[in-house]
C-alpha cells in the first residue's frame, strides 16, 4: 500500500453491511491519486454504491476485492444513509466524476490515461474530450465489446497493450461487477498506475450523459434523474434493487447480519 495511505486507511476505514469503506472525502482522494500518479506508484481506487452493497452481499469475491482496494468510496446517497442508520454517522459521499475532473485538470499534461470500457465511438471521443479540456495525454483506448473474462486472449491482449502504453492513470469504465472483476483478474500484472473504477464516467466525458446539479445529488435523488433518462438500462437496478437494499439495511439493524455466503 502507498505510503501516503499509510495511517488515513487505518483512521478512516471501516466496515458497514460486509463492505469495506475509506471515510474520505473528495479533496482527500484527489490528493491521494494525485501523489500516486506523479509518484508512478500502483493504487486500486474502487467505489460503492447501493447497487455494488447488493451485488457483495452474495458475491464473496467482490467484498474481497474491495477491502483490498487502496481507496474504496461511497458512491451513493443509499450507503451514505445506511452508514448512518447502521453506524450512527454519516460517511463523506463522492462520485469519480466529481472529483477525477479536479484531478485531471491539476496534473493536466502529467496525467497520461489509458480508458478502458465504453462502446468505441464513445470511448474515443471521451479520450479527445478530456485531451482538449484538461490538457492530458492519451496513452491509449480500448473499448468494453471483448471478451474480458479471466484468461481470455482478449484480456490478455488489452493487458499486454496497457503494460505497452504505461499510462500513470487507467479508467475502468464498465458496468458492475465487470469493471471489479476485470481489475481483480489482472492488477497485479498491470504497471504502476492508478486504477480507476468508473463505470459511467466514460458516457459523461463523450457528453453523452450530463450530472444533474449538485442540490439533486445532496437530497439524493440523483438515481431519479438517471432513471429517467436511461430507463431500459437502469429501472432494474433502481427500482428493484433499491428495495433490496432496504430490506439488507433492516435486516443487518435488526440481525448484524445479512445473506454472506
Amino acid at each position: 500500500m502507498p505510503s501516503e495511505l499509510a495511517g488515513v486507511r487505518d483512521d478512516k476505514r471501516f466496515e458497514i453491511m460486509g463492505v469495506a469503506l475509506d471515510n474520505l472525502s473528495h479533496t482527500d482522494i484527489e490528493a491521494r491519486v494525485m501523489a500516486a500518479a506523479r509518484g508512478g506508484e500502483k493504487l486500486l481506487v474502487a467505489n460503492a454504491n447501493a447497487h455494488m452493497v447488493v451485488l457483495s452481499q452474495t458475491r464473496p469475491w467482490l467484498r474481497e476485492f474491495l477491502a483490498r482496494a487502496d481507496i474504496t468510496f461511497c458512491d451513493g446517497a443509499g450507503v451514505q444513509l445506511a452508514t448512518l442508520a447502521l453506524r450512527g454517522k454519516a460517511i463523506h459521499r463522492t462520485t469519480p466524476t466529481e472529483w477525477v475532473r479536479v484531478v485531471l485538470d491539476a496534473l493536466g499534461p502529467e496525467a497520461s490515461i489509458f480508458w478502458l470500457g465504453g462502446k468505441p465511438d464513445v470511448v474515443k471521443q471521451a479520450a479527445k474530450s478530456f485531451e482538449a479540456r484538461y490538457g492530458v495525454r492519451t496513452a491509449g483506448t480500448q473499448h468494453g465489446f471483448f471478451d474480458s473474462s479471466p484468461g481470455s486472449r482478449e484480456s490478455l491482449d488489452v493487458v499486454e497493450a496497457i503494460r505497452a502504453a504505461r499510462p500513470n492513470i487507467l479508467l475502468v469504465n464498465m458496468s458492475m461487477p465487470l469493471q471489479e472483476s476485470w481489475l481483480a483478474e489482472h492488477f497485479a500484472q498491470l504497471p504502476p498506475c492508478v486504477a480507476i473504477t468508473g463505470g459511467a464516467l466514460v458516457d459523461h466525458a463523450a457528453g453523452l450523459v450530463r450530472r444533474p446539479p449538485r442540490w439533486v445529488a445532496n437530497m439524493g435523488l440523483e438515481w431519479l434523474v438517471r432513471l429517467a433518462v436511461e430507463p431500459r438500462r437502469l429501472w432494474r437496478r433502481y427500482l428493484l434493487g433499491l428495495p433490496l437494499f432496504g430490506a439488507y439495511v433492516l435486516r443487518y439493524a435488526v440481525l448484524g447480519r445479512g445473506i454472506q455466503p
